[in-house]
C-alpha cells in the first residue's frame, strides 16, 4: 500500500495536534514550495532523507508501440531523487 496525501495530513494531525484543515494547508505550501523550487531547475535537499533535483534529458530515438514508425523524442526535464546514506541506511536495516 502506498502513502497517500491524506495520509501524510493525518499523520501531521495527530503529531502537532492541528485541525485537519490546517494541516492539509501546512502540506500543499511544503509541496508548492518545492515544486516552484524544481520548476526553477534548483535542487531540493531534504537532509537525512534526499534530494530531489532536476535532470536534462536530450533527443532520443523512440518508436511509436502501434504502427512501428521511428520518431525523435525531444528534449526534456525530469525530476530525480537521490536517498541520502542515512535512509539508505534505514531502509537496509
Amino acid at each position: 500500500m502506498s502513502l497517500t496525501k491524506d495520509h501524510i495530513v493525518n499523520s501531521i494531525r495527530a503529531q502537532i495536534d492541528l485541525s485537519k484543515t490546517k494541516s492539509g494547508e501546512l502540506f500543499e505550501s511544503v509541496l508548492e514550495i518545492i515544486k516552484t523550487t524544481l520548476e526553477s531547475g534548483e535542487g531540493v535537499l531534504i537532509s537525512g532523507f534526499g534530494k530531489f533535483y532536476v535532470k536534462e534529458k536530450g533527443n532520443r530515438r523512440g518508436r511509436n508501440p502501434h504502427t512501428g514508425e521511428d520518431l525523435t523524442l525531444e528534449s526534456r526535464r525530469v525530476v530525480s531523487f537521490r536517498c541520502s546514506p542515512v535512509l539508505k541506511d534505514k531502509i537496509n536495516e
